[in-house]
């Protein structure tokens, strides 16, 4: 993982105490978290010091320096790995992180730009097609936008942006799509020479 891409605190996903399920053999598994990082929405799995306990939604530190919680990181993982608990609560976590650093993304809808002659970053979202693009467009001229609910009072028939973002961020973690604007996109693959 990149140096700008290295996540500082992650939300719990899923704790597994007597570790993965998928791993064998059983004796050599150690407690482990599944969560979601805040800052680039990568997915990761760690390694759970001994005698910590955590809960789906549990904001955990895992960056450089001391970490009460966690062991180590075992690394990014695909959404595949993630146990069906850490999917179900996947979607909702996702929202609060969006709804959390709301000023975040709204600066997305102030700032975004083309990346082609015939296609606007805007475009990229869920239910954003050109007429949400240039309403959007045409309204962050006179005045930049300052939240989500001054974004969908100047923008008419908008989309709950939260909303969007969220579906946007699922859509780049399953590898579903070319541009990564929320997700940091998944590392190239190894060669084989």
């Amino acid at each position: 993982m990149e140096d700008d891409d290295r996540e500082e605190y992650m939300i719990a996903l899923d704790f597994m105490p007597d570790g993965h399920p998928m791993e064998k053999p059983a004796y050599k598994r150690e407690p482990v978290v599944q969560g979601l990082g805040v800052k680039k929405f990568i997915l990761l799995e760690a390694t759970v010091k001994s005698g910590v306990y955590l809960q789906p939604n549990d904001r955990v530190y895992i960056g450089e320096g001391r970490r009460d919680e966690i062991h180590h990181i075992r690394g990014r993982i695909k959404p595949g790995r993630l146990t069906e608990m850490a999917r179900g609560e996947l979607p909702f976590i996702i929202e609060e992180v969006v709804e959390h650093q709301q000023e975040r993304f709204i600066q997305f809808f102030n700032l975004s730009q083309a990346l082609t002659t015939r296609l606007h970053q805007l475009e990229l979202l869920p239910g954003v097609g050109k007429k949400h693009m240039w309403a959007i467009i045409d309204e962050r001229k006179f005045k930049p936008f300052k939240d989500f609910e001054d974004l969908r009072k100047r923008v008419k028939l908008m989309p709950d942006p939260k909303k969007v973002i969220s579906r946007r961020v699922i859509s780049e973690l399953e590898e579903k799509e070319k541009y990564y604007i929320f997700v940091a996109p998944p590392p190239p693959p190894k060669r084989r020479y």
